[in-house]
């Protein structure tokens, strides 16, 4: 990256190849309908930053750190988050594909229409996150944390939730269909929940 200006970068429907951003301090960057292929993005750092539609190719966001920063609708392939923090995110209609999201921290944000498909998410801690209609069908969310998440109609179609943290959670609407739940954590609330999705005819009257 060869601007130092003092204002936070703002572009538009621009292509970056391989450029070697670490350790840049983004700021309340602006980008719009761009493309990175290839671009380290390694500890670099963003603070109320927006990526809107945006392309993401072969990046690396490793050990970044990124507060109150939105990636909206963006079409991320292939790039690693590897021990990245995002803080207040959010994250909303994007679509992460053969992506690293392990390990990663992540304090709270609005991922809603997320879709993270067939991805490992296991021991992630996600409480409290907006995963409202988010798709995480097959992936892997082994000992996630996801105690008072929203899940609202979110699908967990063939995801694997053995030892995850439900407890608290929204799981209004959302689809379960072959999820594997073995020793899942929740609450009352979730376990009739989970009885009602298997058929069963819960009376709480009682």
């Amino acid at each position: 990256m060869t601007e130092n200006a003092s204002e936070p970068m703002n572009a538009s429907a621009q292509d970056f190849r391989d450029e070697d951003w670490y350790g840049e301090e983004l700021g309340a960057a602006r980008f719009r309908g761009c493309t990175f292929t290839g671009v380290d993005f390694s500890e670099a750092s963003t603070a109320g930053a927006v990526f809107e539609e945006c392309t993401f190719h072969g990046c690396r966001f490793s050990s970044s750190t990124h507060t109150a920063t939105a990636f909206v609708a963006c079409d991320v392939r292939r790039t690693s988050f590897f021990d990245a923090t995002l803080d207040g995110c959010k994250l909303s209609g994007t679509v992460f594909t053969e992506c690293v999201l392990r390990p990663m921290r992540v304090v709270g944000g609005q991922w809603q229409g997320v879709t993270v498909r067939g991805t490992n998410l296991a021991r992630l801690d996600l409480s409290g996150l907006d995963l409202r209609e988010a798709d995480l069908s097959g992936s892997d969310l082994t000992a996630t944390v996801l105690a008072r998440a929203r899940l609202d109609r979110a699908s967990l179609r063939q995801s694997t939730l053995d030892l995850a943290d439900l407890r608290g959670a929204v799981l209004d609407g959302a689809d379960l269909t072959a999820a594997r739940l073995r020793r899942t954590r929740v609450d009352l609330a979730g376990a009739v929940l989970l009885a009602e999705l298997q058929g069963a005819d819960v009376d709480t009257s009682v």
